[in-house]
């Protein structure tokens, strides 16, 4: 004899959460295939400085905590995850105020390499970045590639020959998309991995936990450009984030934490150079509202 149900009120939600839970784990598990698609890049990188360093000191609620003063850890290294990103990211920001494309690309691939280990959540929340680099990478080496060597020769190329959307109108493909379309949705993802890194790395010890302040990042970077129904999965998805503690660990292997904090710090350093210089590109030439 079966069970009825008090109304068809509860049923009804059980099924929408039903739907919503399965919806959101067929979501993550497309977002990790993509991560791993495009995390097999490798280099051979040295440690860039960015264009400003933050200082070896970070203030918390129980005190000044200060990297000890030994070499610098293994992340930062020749071979470190750390530096392997920063050094492209730097190279991107070239003397005329540009941004090399070829360099912001293998920069976001070491990004992408970078937050593998991080857990699905930042596959779910940057998803937009893992095919819009492929994108940009075959325009790059492409038939055409003599006008996408930096942002602002695309941008000035694109416009002349017509290939630029009209403000808030989308594609009917993704594939027929404006390479500044495309950069824009990247540089939107960047943002959100900044703001995160960043909140890691100097959050209190006894204030917001890590999943709370990269919600906060996500609700300022890349809530505003989603449906209602990926924003309501991400935020449930931030629930089962990594504490802090572990974040510092698989971005600094083998480093005391005030080492680590001062690495992710100066990692979120250089992503806030290449946002800042990027940010002010689109706004000169009015492509924020491509997307």
């Amino acid at each position: 004899m079966g069970v009825a149900w008090p109304s068809e009120v509860p049923r009804r939600w059980f099924r929408r959460a039903i739907l919503l839970a399965i919806f959101m784990l067929l979501l993550l598990y497309l977002c990790a295939r993509s991560l791993r698609a495009l995390s097999g890049c490798g280099s051979e990188a040295q440690y860039c400085v960015p264009e400003r360093l933050l200082p070896l000191q970070i203030q918390q609620q129980s005190g000044t905590l200060q990297a000890p003063e030994r070499g610098e850890p293994q992340c930062l290294g020749p071979q470190g995850m750390l530096s392997r990103m920063m050094k492209p990211f730097c190279a991107s920001l070239n003397p005329e105020g540009d941004v090399e494309l070829s360099q912001y690309l293998a920069g976001w691939r070491e990004l992408i390499r970078f937050l593998t280990p991080f857990g699905s959540i930042f596959a779910f929340a940057t998803r937009e970045a893992f095919a819009k680099v492929a994108d940009l990478e075959v325009r790059v080496h492409g038939p055409d590639a003599a006008h996408y060597t930096s942002l602002a020769g695309m941008a000035t190329w694109e416009r002349r020959a017509g290939l630029l959307e009209l403000p808030g109108i989308a594609p009917q493909a993704s594939a027929k998309s404006s390479g500044s379309r495309t950069m824009l949705l990247l540089h939107r993802a960047l943002r959100w991995s900044q703001l995160c890194l960043h909140r890691v790395a100097t959050g209190s010890l006894r204030g917001p936990d890590a999943g709370e302040q990269c919600n906060d990042a996500y609700n300022t970077a890349l809530a505003p450009h989603h449906p209602w129904l990926v924003r309501q999965a991400a935020h449930l998805a931030f629930f089962s984030f990594p504490g802090r503690g572990r974040l510092l660990e698989l971005a600094c292997p083998g480093a005391r934490e005030a080492e680590a904090r001062v690495a992710l710090a100066r990692a979120a350093a250089t992503l806030e150079d290449v946002y800042n210089r990027t940010q002010v590109l689109l706004a000169e030439r009015g492509l924020l509202q491509l997307a």
